[in-house]
């Protein structure tokens, strides 16, 4: 567990909970799901004695839930979001050691790059003074985040302009957006794996054998599909919800509710960037399938074309031959001395012939 106190110009981090909310700025609670399964009770009292309340036992439930989708929800007195994060790693907890990770990670199909891409939920509890968030175990957005936190009140962050969040809503869209920016740096490597796939489904000389893995890759890329939706929806509500906040001390009153506003906007574009990539890879896996087929249909087209322009030529060759071999005792130039040359020459004409003619309709013509 890290809880960070975080004031306008400073920050600070300790590993206990804290029992007095400080005069001025917020603090932010970060634990791990199983740590807060074990230590909710010491968190809820926090929660009590920092806030005046504690979270309601469904919304406990939700930051618990391992497999719930994104959604937001809320109460008079504080907001509950949960997100899904599109992360790299996938990981779990031991249960025995809150706070540890297994070493071994839960088994995925399909390509190396989804099978790294981590869908696991994050929770946030947002209040006036005070943000919960409930991470999975090695929760690298966490780390990454606090260290920026951390770094951000240095004299070199505050001459480039970098910003401590000023409240604990703002908080969260940064962690979030961070989150969703995982994705943004994966789906290179992801096009780069598809786009392999395609070259070899194109590829008129090699035999494609990894259809299990494309499977997987296209069922892998519907569920990212629907955990993206989920996302956008849940940030949809959160925008929806925000338009009926009041300026206040705790959220920097209307000048700080309009920054939340846009940046809550922003991180909405941030999702729909990432739907729109899904997709495209999805339509993309679809319309590589398709082509492979076609191009396939195409060259057995083309093989049933050679050999019915072979099959026309020895037709006449046989017609010849059969006349030749009729049991009649008088057949012109059987008796003859130079018959058989006459016949072979006759067979050898009418082939060239028609090999000529249709290679000149391009029925005998390699297809490239």
């Amino acid at each position: 567990m890290r809880v960070f106190h975080i004031l306008p110009g400073s920050v600070s981090e300790s590993s206990t909970l804290p029992m007095v909310l400080p005069p001025t700025g917020y603090v932010w609670i970060a634990c791990g799901r199983r740590e807060f399964e074990l230590e909710q009770g010491a968190v809820q009292s926090t929660l009590q004695v920092l806030c005046g309340l504690t979270l309601v036992d469904l919304h406990l439930s939700d930051l618990l839930n391992n497999q719930l989708p994104s959604h937001y929800d809320y109460t008079s007195q504080y907001d509950v979001l949960v997100f899904r994060r599109l992360a790299a790693g996938h990981t779990e907890t031991d249960l025995a050691h809150p706070g540890a990770v297994l070493t071994q990670a839960t088994k995925r199909s399909g390509p190396p790059v989804l099978r790294r891409i981590d869908t696991s939920p994050v929770g946030f509890a947002v209040f006036d003074r005070v943000l919960l968030t409930v991470h999975p175990a090695g929760c690298q957005v966490l780390d990454q985040y606090a260290s920026r936190l951390m770094t951000a009140v240095s004299v070199t962050s505050r001459a480039a302009g970098v910003n401590l969040p000023p409240h604990p809503a703002d908080l969260m869209l940064r962690i979030i957006n961070q989150m969703v920016d995982g994705y943004l740096d994966l789906r290179r490597e992801l096009t780069r794996q598809l786009d392999h796939w395609q070259a070899e489904l194109l590829h008129p000389k090699t035999r494609f054998n990894n259809w299990s893995s494309l499977l997987d890759a296209r069922i892998s890329l519907h569920q990212l599909d629907e955990i993206c939706e989920d996302q956008r929806a849940a940030i949809q509500d959160w925008i929806e919800a925000l338009e009926e906040w009041e300026p206040g001390e705790y959220n920097g009153g209307q000048r700080g509710l309009d920054l939340l506003r846009v940046r809550s906007r922003d991180v909405l574009e941030h999702i729909e960037r990432v739907v729109h990539h899904v997709r495209r890879l999805e339509q993309n896996a679809e319309t590589a399938v398709q082509m492979h087929f076609s191009a396939q249909s195409n060259r057995t087209n083309d093989i049933m074309r050679t050999l019915t322009a072979l099959t026309a030529i020895f037709l006449p060759l046989n017609l010849i031959a059969g006349i030749f071999g009729m049991n009649f005792e008088f057949i012109p130039l059987v008796h003859q001395q130079a018959g058989f040359w006459w016949a072979l020459g006759s067979m050898l004409l009418t082939a060239v012939v028609l090999g000529v003619l249709f290679w000149r309709k391009r029925y005998l013509a390699r297809t490239k």
